[in-house]
C-alpha cells in the first residue's frame, strides 16, 4: 500500500452493531411485514448507535500524529509496523479496561523537510495531536524539534539517529532509535581488536552521516586511533564522481574504511569500489548500521559486490513472539505491497513497533484529557508557526513516556537522556551469498564471541577470500616513495649521495630493512642540495619537507629531537645516542730524581715500613731469650731487630731463626715482600717506559673558565646546546669533516670538539693514538628515520631496526662502514694515579699481621704456663711489683740451656724466699734455665728435686750481670 499526500487515520477498535430481534406471532400483509420489518432495523440501529455511543463515551481517543516518507519502503515498512503495534496493543484482553485508545494520523511528506515542518503544523494546530512520530530522517527531525519545543508536543523519531542539537537544547525530541554514540564505540573496539591505528570515514555527504563523525572520531581517539581522511560523497553523484573519490582511497595508505550511506548509493558505491580493485585482499570495509539491512532489500546484487564487508547492528533477540510478529508482518506487507522483495520487517520498522507500544502505555499512564491546545485565532488549513500555543496534556504524555519501560520487539525498551539505550551490537560478516554473525559487542566485555563471554571473533572472512586480518594499510596504488638524503661530503661513511646512487651506513640499514619487509616498497632518493657541492639548508629544514608532503621519508643521519618530533614520526635509533667531547691527549710523566717512590702510594710506604719493624719486633721477642743473634746492649738488640726485617726485603738476613713460632711469621712475611717486590718492580718499568697519555681538558667547564674554542659539526643542533651549556657563540667554530677536526685539535685552533657519539668513535677509528672522549654524555635518542605523521611505515621500519640489532647484522654493518681499521686501545677518561695504594695489599698485610700475632700469643702462653709455680707464689705473696720482677726475668734473662739449639730447656730456680718484700732483698734468689718454648712443664717442688736447690745467702744488692752476653 502507498498513500499519498492524503490523510489517514487509523483508529483502535471500531462500532460494533447487533441485529435486532424480530418476533411476529401472526402472519402479516405484505405491506405491513415491509413497515415492521423496516421499523425493527430502525429500533435496531438506534440501540446499536447508543451502545456504540456508551463505549466510546468511556474512553479517550489519544492523536499520534505520523509523519513518513511512503515513496520508501522505510516508510512502508514502518507504517505496516505500527498499525500491528496498535492491534496487538489492544488486543490484549488485559488491556480491555483501558480508558484510552491511541489513533494514528498518517502524513506523507516525502523527502522534503519543508513539507516534513509543514504538516508538522498541521497536525499541531487542525488534529491538535498530542505527539508526533518521525520523521524519517534527521534533517527533517531538526525543523520537527524546534517545533515539539514550542508546542511543548513529543516528537519521537524511531529512525532519526543524529540529535540536531543536544538533548538540553531540544527536551522535547526524544529518539527511539539505535544510538550513534553506542555504535561508533563498537566500531572502535573492532579497530581496536585488530591494532589498526587510522581509519577512513565514507559517508553519505548529508546531515545524518555528517553527524556521525564526531561520535566516530571520539571513539577511535579513546582507542589510540585516529581519521586520517574523510571522504564524502553526495547522494546524487554519478559515476564519475564515485570514481573520483575511490581514486582518492586508493591514493591513502589507510586501508580501513567506515562506510555510512543509504543503500542505493551504496550499492553503486561497491560496485565501482570493486571495479576498481579495492575489495581485494588488504582492504578493510566496516558499515554501520543501516547497511546491514540492504541484503533483505536489495538482495544478491548486494552480497555480489559486499563480500567481505563487516557491518555492527544493533542486537535482537530471537524469541518466539518475534518469530510470530514477522510472519504476520509479512502477511500484511505483501498484501498492501505486492510483488515486494522483503521477507520480514528490519530493524527500524522493529523501533517503529515499539515506539507505537510504548505510546500506549505512556498515554494511559497519564491521566489523558481532552486536549486544552488553544490557537491565538482559529484559522481551518493554516500553518502559522508563531499561532501555536503550548499543550498542558502532551506535557504530560511526554513526561509519562520518558519514564515507560518495558520489554519490545528490540529488546528492553528505556529513555534515559532523552535517547533509547542500546547497549548490544552484532558484529556481522557478508560471506558469500549469506551474512553470519561473527561476534558481538557489549561495554562490559567489548568484542567477544559470544554474549556475556571474554572470547575471540568467529573466523572473519575478509575481502578477497582471507581469514588473516588485513594489517590495515597499503603502499597507495603505483606510488614512489620520494626519500629524501641530507647533503653530507665529510662524513660520507655514514650517507652520501652520488649519481643517483646512496652509499653509507644509514642508507645500508635502510636498504636492509625495506628489504626483508613482506611486500615490494618502491623507493626513489633525492639529494637535499643545489647541485653545486652546497647543501639546501639544515636538517631541520629537510625534516620540514616532511611534514610538506615534500618528501616521503628522510634517510639519513638525523638526530631524533623533541622538536623535530612535533611535525615527524621518528623510527626506533639504530645507532648509539648521546653527545660527548673530544680532546688530545699528552703524555704527563715526569722522570724526576724521586721516580722510584712514585710505584706505592703514601700509605703504601708508610704501611709497609710498619710492617717491616712490627715483624723485626715479633721475632725478637720470640727468639732473644735462646737466640744469642739476637741478644746483646739494648742498641745492638734494635739493630738486629732493623737489619733482620729490612734484609728480609731482598732475602740476604743472616740471623739463624730457632724457634718454630717465630718461623712461622717469617714466613708468612717473606710471601708478602715477595708481592710486594714484584708489584713495586713492575710499577716502576710501566712508569719508565709506558707513556702515560692524559688528557688536556675534562670538563667543559674547565674551557669555559679558560676561554677556549669549541668545535662543533656545522649544520647540525650542537650550537643550541652549546649555548645551554654556557659556551658563548664567539667561542664556537663549526668544521665539517673529520680532517678538520684532526687539524684544528692539532694546531690549537680550538681545545675540544663536542659532537655525537657515532662521529666522534668514527673520527678516534681514524685518529685514535692522539685523541680521547672524555666528560660526561648528554643524552640524546641517536640517529633515526623520519616519517610523516601517523605513516604506517613508521613502526614497520622500527620492527625491522630491532631485527637487525637482534640478529647481529647491526654491528656486521658498524664494522664494514663505520669502524673499519680500529686498532687503538681504549683509554681511560679519568685522570688516575699509577700507584699501588695499601687498599690493593691490605688482604695480605692482615694475614702477615695475624699469623705474627698468634705466634706472639702462642710464645707468651708457653713461656707463662711453663713458669705458673713462680709466678702463683708470687702473687700469692701480695706483691705486684714482685710479680712484675718475675715476669721480666722470665721474658728478658737468657737460657744458657738452649742458646743457639732447639733442645728442650730446664728450668732451676734456686735460693728464691717466699718472703721477698721488695726486688732489692732477692739476692738469694738464682734463676737458672728457664724453660723453652717447647717445654710442657715443670717436676713437683721437693727436697731431691733435681734443678732446684735453695739455700740460704746473706742479702746484697742484686745483680743481673750474668744475664747478659756478649755476641
Amino acid at each position: 500500500m502507498k498513500a499519498g499526500a492524503a490523510h489517514h487515520q487509523v483508529a483502535a477498535g471500531g462500532a460494533r452493531s447487533s441485529p435486532g430481534r424480530a418476533a411476529a406471532a401472526l402472519p402479516l400483509p405484505p405491506s405491513r411485514l415491509l413497515l415492521a420489518v423496516a421499523l425493527l432495523c430502525l429500533a435496531g440501529a438506534e440501540r446499536g448507535e447508543g451502545q456504540a455511543a456508551g463505549e466510546t463515551s468511556s474512553r479517550r481517543a489519544v492523536d499520534v500524529g505520523v509523519i513518513l516518507d511512503r515513496t520508501t519502503w522505510l516508510g512502508n515498512v514502518s507504517w505496516a509496523c505500527m498499525e500491528l503495534a496498535l492491534e496487538d496493543f489492544y488486543a490484549d484482553a488485559a488491556r480491555a479496561g483501558y480508558r484510552t485508545r491511541v489513533r494514528l494520523h498518517l502524513r506523507d511528506t516525502g523527502p522534503s523537510a519543508v513539507d516534513a515542518a509543514s504538516a508538522g503544523v498541521d497536525l499541531l494546530k487542525n488534529v491538535r495531536v498530542q505527539a508526533i512520530v518521525g520523521p524519517q530522517t534527521s534533517t527533517q527531525a531538526k525543523f520537527l524539534a524546534e517545533l515539539g519545543n514550542k508546542a511543548s508536543v513529543p516528537i519521537i523519531s524511531f529512525s532519526a539517529n543524529s540529535p540536531c542539537r543536544s538533548s538540553s537544547q531540544t527536551p522535547y525530541f526524544i529518539r527511539t532509535a539505535w544510538n550513534d554514540s553506542a555504535q561508533a564505540k563498537a566500531i572502535a573496539s573492532l579497530v581496536q581488536k585488530f591494532n589498526w591505528r587510522e581509519v577512513v570515514p565514507v559517508i553519505e555527504n548529508d546531515d545524518s552521516n555528517t553527524r556521525f563523525i564526531p561520535d566516530l572520531v571520539d571513539a577511535l581517539g579513546q582507542v589510540g586511533a585516529r581519521v586520517s581522511y574523510r571522504c564524502k560523497i553526495h547522494s546524487s553523484a554519478g559515476d564519475d564522481e564515485i570514481k573520483g573519490a575511490i581514486s582518492s582511497l586508493k591514493g591513502n595508505w589507510t586501508s580501513v574504511f567506515v562506510v555510512r550511506m543509504s543503500y542505493q548509493l551504496a550499492l553503486k558505491f561497491f560496485r565501482l569500489a570493486k571495479d576498481e580493485g579495492m575489495m581485494g585482499r588488504g582492504f578493510v570495509w566496516i558499515t554501520a548500521y543501516g547497511l546491514t539491512d540492504i541484503f533483505h532489500v536489495l538482495g544478491s546484487p548486494a552480497l555480489d559486490v559486499m563480500n567481505g564487508v563487516v557491518g555492527v547492528e544493533p542486537y535482537v533477540e530471537d524469541t518466539e513472539r518475534l518469530r510470530d510478529f514477522k510472519q504476520r508482518w509479512h502477511e500484511k506487507y505483501k498484501r498492501e505491497n505486492p510483488g515486494t522483495k522483503l521477507n520480514g520487517p528490519i530493524l527500524s520498522g522493529l523501533y517503529a513497533y515499539d515506539t507505537v507500544w510504548a505510546l500506549a502505555l505512556a498515554a494511559e499512564k497519564a491521566g489523558y484529557v481532552n486536549s486544552d491546545f488553544m490557537l491565538s485565532e482559529t484559522n481551518n488549513g493554516s500553518t502559522d508557526f508563531d499561532k501555536i500555543n503550548t499543550f498542558k496534556s502532551a506535557e504530560k504524555l511526554h513526561d509519562a513516556f520518558l519514564k515507560t519501560s518495558f520489554y519490545g520487539m528490540t529488546g528492553e525498551f528505556h529513555i534515559q537522556d532523552w535517547k533509547l539505550v542500546s547497549t548490544t551490537y552484532m558484529i556481522i560478516n557478508v560471506v558469500g551469498q549469506d551474512r553470519k554473525v561473527v561476534g558481538f559487542w557489549t561495554p562490559g566485555f567489548n568484542i567477544s564471541r559470544n554474549l556475556n563471554k571474554k572470547a575471540d571473533l568467529h573466523t572473519i572472512v575478509w575481502p578477497g577470500g582471507s581469514d588473516k586480518a588485513p594489517r590495515g594499510w597499503l603502499l597507495p596504488a603505483n606510488k614512489t616513495l620520494k626519500i629524501g638524503v641530507p647533503f653530507k661530503p665529510g662524513f660520507g661513511n655514514f650517507i652520501q649521495f652520488e649519481n643517483g646512487k646512496v652509499t653509507g651506513f644509514c642508507a645500508r640499514v635502510f636498504k636492509e630493512v625495506i628489504d626483508a619487509l613482506p611486500y615490494e616498497v618502491p623507493i626513489h632518493y633525492e639529494e637535499f642540495g643545489d647541485g653545486k657541492g652546497e647543501s639546501n639548508g639544515t636538517y631541520d629544514s629537510l625534516i620540514y619537507k616532511v611534514y610538506l608532503n615534500e618528501f616521503d621519508a628522510v634517510v639519513g643521519d638525523v638526530t631524533i629531537l623533541a622538536n623535530r618530533s612535533l611535525y615527524v614520526d621518528f623510527t626506533l635509533p639504530y645507532t648509539e645516542s648521546g653527545v660527548r667531547m673530544l680532546v688530545p691527549v699528552r703524555d704527563k710523566r715526569q722522570k724526576t730524581a724521586w721516580t722510584f717512590l712514585k710505584p706505592l702510594s703514601a700509605d703504601l710506604w708508610l704501611g709497609t715500613g710498619a710492617f717491616f719493624v712490627f715483624t723485626g719486633f715479633i721475632v725478637w721477642f720470640i727468639e732473644h731469650r735462646t737466640n744469642q743473634e739476637f741478644r746483646g746492649p739494648p742498641a745492638s738488640q734494635i739493630g738486629s731487630i732493623l737489619y733482620f726485617s729490612f734484609s728480609t726485603l731482598v732475602f740476604a738476613h743472616r740471623e739463624k731463626i730457632v724457634k718454630n713460632l717465630s718461623r712461622i711469621a717469617v714466613v708468612f712475611w717473606l710471601f708478602v715482600v715477595l708481592i710486594l717486590q714484584q708489584s713495586y718492580t713492575a710499577s716502576l718499568s710501566s712508569i719508565l717506559t709506558v707513556e702515560q697519555l692524559q688528557p688536556t681538558v675534562t670538563t667543559l667547564d674547565e674551557v669555559v673558565r679558560r676561554g677556549d674554542y669549541v668545535g662543533y659539526l656545522n649544520d647540525s643542533f650542537l650550537p643550541g646546546l652549546l649555548k645551554r651549556l654556557k659556551i658563548n657563540e664567539s667561542k664556537m667554530i663549526p668544521f665539517n669533516s673529520p680532517e678538520e677536526y684532526n687539524d684544528a685539535l692539532s694546531t690549537g685552533r680550538v681545545a675540544v670538539i663536542v659532537d655525537e657519539i657515532p662521529y666522534l668513535k668514527l673520527f678516534l677509528s681514524m685518529y685514535c693514538h692522539n685523541y680521547t672522549m672524555v666528560g660526561p654524555t648528554y643524552k640524546f635518542d641517536g640517529f633515526g628515520y623520519a616519517f610523516p605523521r601517523g605513516s604506517p611505515l613508521t613502526p614497520e621500519i622500527s620492527r625491522g631496526i630491532l631485527e637487525l640489532a637482534s640478529n647481529g647484522k647491526m654491528a656486521e654493518l658498524e664494522k664494514k662502514f663505520l669502524y673499519v681499521d680500529t686498532m687503538c686501545p681504549d683509554k681511560d677518561d679519568s685522570q688516575t694515579s699509577s700507584s699501588l695504594t695499601l687498599h690493593s695489599f691490605i688482604g695480605l698485610f692482615m694475614i702477615t699481621g695475624a699469623s705474627s700475632l698468634l705466634a706472639l700469643l702462642l710464645h707468651v702462653g708457653i713461656t707463662l704456663y711453663n713458669n705458673r709455680t713462680h709466678l702463683i707464689r708470687a702473687c700469692g705473696q701480695g706483691s705486684w711489683r714482685g710479680s712484675l720482677v718475675i715476669l721480666s726475668k722470665i721474658f728478658h734473662e737468657h737460657d744458657d740451656s738452649c742458646s743457639n739449639t732447639p733442645d728442650k730447656d730446664e728450668t732451676r730456680i734456686a735460693n728464691v724466699d717466699p718472703t721477698v718484700e721488695s726486688p732489692w732483698s732477692m739476692s738469694n734468689h738464682i734463676i737458672e734455665n728457664f724453660d723453652s718454648d717447647t717445654d710442657m712443664g715443670s717436676p713437683a717442688e721437693g727436697e731431691g728435686t733435681p734443678g732446684r736447690e735453695v739455700s740460704n745467702q746473706d742479702p746484697g744488692p742484686p745483680s743481673f750481670a750474668y744475664m747478659h752476653s756478649e755476641r
